[in-house]
């Protein structure tokens, strides 16, 4: 660079050992092509999954993932059943990919953005949830979000589908066991060990059919929690294949090709009085025929 005259001193010719002394001005030139390999914005610097985020981007498939409200630091979508929130397996595409996609797709995602402070979903929901799914597009919006949900002081309501005549709104508490290897948990009215204390509010909004149409609130957030709470209550959800009843679920599965369980995270209420809601699923009132206002 200094025998083609990209390195000058003071606007002349270097030939690299110079003494620089105070005031003394280095200029470098550089080509684009090898400005970017330095700046790490070329194909072959590209961070590990990047290219999967700029191949869903190219496909619009980010479209998959609906918007229902955003800011400058975060956004929120409704998530339908079957997709995973973030990624299992290396190579799954999960809620979380199409998110990023959606920012590279404005020009609010770069390598170095991945890189570093990474966007990212900041609530999970079971694959075969469907609703509110909050992201963080900046640090800040990470921040808010995760330490807001840390400390519940975002409230979480979830609209479902359940078994029987609900005829009164209650607040229930128990205890909840995490089997790790079956990925299932059992309720206990009592504290056993290890088991983590629970609490869930629902409130019946319809009964038509044998099914009651509820809106549980979701006060502490264990996995699986509403699912397990409601079946050992007696009230297992339609369609859940864990805590479900098996021969309810098939005979709606045959009659209207449900594939899931009929759960979804419906509304998110802030400490200042925000309110974000996620339209509830047309199957809902294909099976139940009723529908909260």
């Amino acid at each position: 660079m200094l025998r083609k005259k990209n390195i000058t001193l003071n606007d002349k010719k270097a030939s690299g050992n110079e003494k620089v002394a105070i005031d003394d001005v280095i200029t470098l030139f550089f080509s684009d092509e090898t400005y970017n390999k330095f700046t790490g914005t070329t194909q072959d610097t590209l961070p590990e999954g990047y290219e999967t985020i700029q191949k869903l981007c190219n496909e619009n498939a980010y479209a998959k993932l609906p918007i229902i409200y955003e800011t400058d630091d975060m956004v929120f979508f409704n998530k339908p059943a079957g997709m995973l929130s973030q990624k299992a397996q290396k190579n799954d595409i999960s809620a979380n990919e199409l998110f990023l996609a959606y920012l590279l797709s404005k020009g609010e995602l770069t390598p170095d953005r991945y890189r570093t402070a990474k966007p990212s979903v900041c609530n999970r929901l079971d694959r075969n949830t469907s609703g509110l799914l909050a992201c963080g597009k900046t640090m800040k919006g990470l921040q808010e979000l995760s330490f807001a949900l840390k400390e519940r002081t975002i409230k979480k309501y979830y609209i479902c589908l359940v078994k029987g005549n609900v005829v009164k709104s209650i607040r229930v508490s128990g205890y909840l066991l995490k089997n790790e290897t079956t990925n299932q948990v059992q309720i206990y009215e009592k504290p056993v060990p290890d088991a983590k204390r629970i609490e869930t509010a629902y409130e019946p909004l319809s009964y038509e059919n044998g099914y009651t149409l509820l809106k549980v609130h979701l006060i502490t957030g264990r996995s699986h929690q509403i699912r397990a709470h409601l079946a050992y209550l007696g009230h297992p959800i339609i369609g859940d294949p864990k805590y479900g009843e098996a021969v309810l679920n098939k005979a709606v599965r045959q009659k209207y090709g449900l594939t899931h369980q009929l759960l979804h995270a419906y509304q998110m209420v802030f400490e200042d009085g925000t309110e974000i809601f996620a339209p509830i699923p047309q199957i809902f009132d294909k099976i139940k025929g009723a529908r909260s206002n």
